[in-house]
């Protein structure tokens, strides 16, 4: 599948306007005509994170389905997760176009969207008719640009999708909504966290249901940030963590074009530096706090390494964007011939086998 989409239907695809591709894409899996995954649950992908059972662990990344139009076709394309958003309370256009931009050299992407989507009221519809459906789809949630109370978005958020999400991501590291990475700050972090979590505890209190929430950071801090975030963080009791958004650096590119754009960067490039971070992290906040890795995951070999360095859990985007929706199957057919071949029961007992080795690297500049 994967061979052939690289083929013909990249091709295709890279001959609009990325931004225009990707809408193609989310009407495509709406039709139902993309062929799914055929493969079966494996016992040794399955696993349970935050209280949560993933029938694997191989995640897709927020930033696709910014409204929540697919997650159950993204479902079916074998991921055992999917995460929807980043959604605001109100709906809003985003940055100027072109603002999306393929770096095929690097097997990358630089974006500057800007938290483009339909808002809190059109996601909730949507997520509402897919109600009790089997499945597990996560909430991003995120603040207005415009907002004069960004902590209250987050708020606003979990209160919205409470009954719906499966669990929530508090979404504070993009780096296109200007002054957003502001609340990785310690003080700031401080505010968010527990506001973010007096509102779930209250939600859950009324419900009876208590949603896990994690929080995204990003792979550009120094080392002394990771430090005030994990110490932040143990003074709350937040889920998880989600390690890493997109970066600002540009350290290696070989594409000839668009290198120079503003945005964050994803895909290929960003793996090393995430991977570090992550398992930086894992160092810092310790064995027992779930951590979904994120950033370079093209294959089995690069899933398994994020596992290898802390992660619990997995996600990707765009790698997609080159390799298509076969992708998913792919990754997880070899992943059960890796642990077979390894004689491994479950892909949990790789955790952590190389952490000491990724968090003695130095963050990249």
């Amino acid at each position: 599948m994967s061979g052939l989409f690289q083929s013909l239907g990249r091709k295709v695809l890279f001959s609009f306007d990325p931004e225009d591709a990707h809408g193609m894409s989310i009407k495509a899996l709406k039709t139902g005509l993309v062929p799914g995954c055929t493969l079966p649950d494996s016992p040794a992908l399955q696993v349970t994170v935050a209280g949560l059972k993933f029938p694997n662990p191989l995640g897709m990344a927020a930033g696709y389905d910014k409204n929540a139009e697919v997650p159950d076709a993204l479902l079916k394309l074998g991921f055992g997760f999917a995460e929807i958003g980043t959604l605001t309370p109100l709906a809003q256009s985003g940055n100027p176009k072109p603002r999306i931009f393929r770096l095929v050299d690097d097997n990358a992407v630089i974006n500057r969207l800007g938290f483009n989507n339909e808002g809190h009221e059109a996601a909730f519809q949507r997520l509402s008719s897919r109600k009790n459906r089997p499945g597990i789809v996560g909430v991003n949630i995120g603040a207005n640009k415009d907002s004069t109370d960004r902590v209250a978005d987050y708020v606003a958020g979990i209160r919205k999708f409470h009954t719906l999400a499966a669990y929530f991501t508090a979404n504070i590291s993009s780096p296109n909504t200007p002054g957003l990475r502001d609340l990785q700050a310690r003080d700031s972090l401080k505010e968010l966290l527990g506001k973010v979590l007096e509102a779930r505890d209250a939600v859950a209190a009324q419900s009876g249901v208590r949603r896990p929430v994690l929080l995204k950071i990003a792979p550009d801090l120094p080392e002394a940030s990771l430090d005030d975030i994990a110490a932040e963080i143990a003074l709350h009791p937040l889920d998880g963590l989600i390690i890493s958004n997109t970066t600002l650096s540009r350290t290696g590119l070989r594409s000839p074009q668009h290198t120079a754009e503003t945005g964050g960067l994803s895909g290929a490039p960003i793996f090393n530096r995430s991977t570090i971070v992550l398992a930086k992290m894992r160092q810092r906040v310790g064995l027992a706090l779930p951590i979904i890795g994120v950033g370079g995951i093209d294959s089995a070999r690069t899933a398994i390494a994020k596992i290898r360095a802390g992660a619990d859990l997995v996600q990707l985007y765009t790698s997609m964007i080159y390799h298509g929706p076969g992708l998913a199957a792919e990754i997880l057919k070899e992943m059960s011939a890796t642990l077979k071949r390894e004689g491994i029961s479950n892909i949990s007992a790789l955790r952590d086998r190389d952490l000491a080795d990724w968090a003695a690297k130095d963050i990249p500049a």
